[in-house]
């Protein structure tokens, strides 16, 4: 009787952690808009969103890269108590546990001023928004093509990996895009993740599961 109270508990407090995964989806959303409104009015369409942390009010968007940071975590760590899972499914946890923690080391190591010599942090800043892009795409493909192996995960299989394959594809044309749209495919390629991860927590929070496990 005792152990059935705390699974519902638990199932209860995961559920609940997932709606806040949401909600930092919009508070994130939110913030890069305050930013991008503020000078010095860098061009969402050829800039990129780490500009934004460069200026007066640069540190909005600092606080705003924790945010993103915080929110992935605490999807992995509500999934990871939804799903006790396999080989396959933590490959993919890890990887997108990179892009969490990478978007709160953005937040240490700002950008450098726009055409301006790359400085050590700036360097920092590349190397890790790089290695967290990759994380970020590459982590919600191979989760999502674990899916059907998840009952609690199977209805979301199919709209997940399409989601996932076009982070990818905009992943892809980002590094190998340089010009005026640079700062919009950005844009389009971290929307889409945190697309996956809105609809993949609001399908967990809405789903009944007890302890859902991969072989």
């Amino acid at each position: 009787m005792t152990q059935g109270v705390d699974e519902a508990l638990s199932a209860a407090g995961t559920r609940r952690l997932f709606w806040s995964v949401i909600a930092g989806i919009v508070l994130y959303v939110l913030l890069d808009i305050i930013a991008q409104s503020l000078p010095p009015h860098y061009s969402p369409i050829s800039d990129p969103e780490s500009d934004l942390a460069v200026g007066p009010y640069g540190w909005i968007m600092a606080v705003n890269f924790v945010v993103r940071g915080t929110l992935s975590l605490a999807f992995l760590y509500a999934l990871t108590k939804t799903v006790k899972a396999g080989r396959s499914f933590m490959i993919g946890t890890y990887l997108l546990g990179i892009w969490g923690v990478g978007a709160i080391v953005l937040a240490a190591f700002p950008a450098d001023v726009p055409a301006t010599p790359m400085s050590l942090h700036g360097t920092i800043h590349f190397v890790d928004a790089a290695i967290a892009f990759v994380g970020g795409a590459f982590g919600e493909l191979t989760l999502s093509l674990q899916f059907g192996r998840v009952e609690a995960l199977r209805g979301a299989r199919v709209w997940a990996l399409a989601i996932a394959v076009f982070s990818v594809l905009a992943f892809i044309l980002f590094v190998s895009t340089a010009g005026p749209l640079w700062g919009l495919v950005e844009r389009v390629f971290i929307g889409s993740v945190l697309l996956w991860l809105a609809a993949v927590s609001a399908h967990l929070a809405r789903t009944r599961f007890d302890n859902a496990q991969l072989p």
